[in-house]
């Protein structure tokens, strides 16, 4: 009988990966984040990709990405934000809000370059928003890469929706409640009936374990946020920095031709990733990564 071909494992966020658990110095304590040096198999091109997670996520939502960066030659660091996961931070809400956070990324990215690293920062959806909140701080870095991330706040629409709802019920009931009332809307999606029983646990064990201060103020940041893009642009083009803007053909939160219009503004190279909807990094990692790498690689070489 032949043999039939194993199925290759769905990314996830418990992808199996290289990387170790490590703490880096930060403004509100260690922040926690998994690292994987450059892969002594090709040559390295002394560069580090600092991945920076959305609202409610971690460090984990970039496993599917850590070893092919890690192949390519660059060193890896996915972080958890100050208040999120297995990352202390602040007490006040306030400084959840991307220009705050993004002063915090800033002196993170700083010591890494003055430990000589070339620092390509990626943020996805939220963490975008901090991302280009470092780079208005002064970040030291060679390129900016926002995944699925956009302007100005979230438009109306059922994720902010989910906000408002989310806010009246952390705050009146608590966290528990909160990610029970999680739970029973994801349950009512065949997506979320596919995940392993560990990815469940894990997306309930790393929002019971953030703070209830950041999902508070991330959350006021996604519904409050100007549109900085001017701003942004201008400090990229001050500062020779490259940036890319990309994400899935069916992203729910930011829309395509919003992200789009964003790339002409920032005078950015865009992509849009089929087979995506705002999570390219777990749903669709192969094209992603096939957009990612090239571009650095021509961001390093020039």
């Amino acid at each position: 009988m032949t043999a039939q071909p194993e199925t290759p494992p769905v990314p996830s966020q418990l992808s199996p990966h290289r990387a170790v658990r490590t703490d880096l110095p930060g403004r509100y304590g260690p922040v926690a984040a998994l690292h994987a040096p450059a892969s002594a198999t090709c040559p390295d091109l002394g560069a580090t990709a600092l991945l920076v997670p959305g609202y409610t996520g971690s460090k984990e939502d970039f496993a599917p990405l850590i070893d092919p960066i890690s192949d390519a030659g660059i060193e890896v660091f996915a972080i958890d934000l100050p208040g999120q996961y297995e990352s202390p931070g602040p007490v006040a809400e306030a400084e959840y809000r991307p220009a705050p956070l993004g002063a915090a990324l800033a002196e993170l990215v700083e010591k890494l370059a003055s430990e000589g690293r070339t620092v390509l920062l990626l943020g996805h959806s939220y963490g975008g928003l901090v991302a280009r909140g470092a780079v208005l701080a002064g970040a030291p870095i060679a390129g900016l890469t926002l995944l699925s991330s956009g302007p100005a706040e979230l438009p109306v629409g059922e994720r902010r929706t989910a906000l408002d709802v989310g806010e009246s019920m952390l705050r009146q009931q608590g966290m528990a409640a909160a990610q029970r009332v999680r739970e029973s809307l994801d349950a009512a999606s065949p997506q979320w009936a596919r995940q392993p029983r560990a990815v469940k646990a894990l997306f309930r064990d790393r929002f019971l374990r953030s703070s209830p201060s950041a999902l508070l103020g991330m959350a006021d940041g996604l519904r409050y946020e100007p549109d900085l893009v001017p701003t942004l642009a201008r400090a990229l083009r001050t500062a020779g920095v490259p940036c890319l803007v990309v994400c899935g053909e069916d992203d729910d939160a930011w829309p395509v031709g919003r992200q789009r219009d964003m790339a002409e503004r920032l005078d950015a190279d865009f992509a849009v990733l089929p087979g995506a909807k705002h999570n390219p990094n777990i749903e669709n990692p192969e094209a992603l990564l096939a957009t990612l790498l090239p571009t650095w690689r021509a961001w390093l070489s020039s």
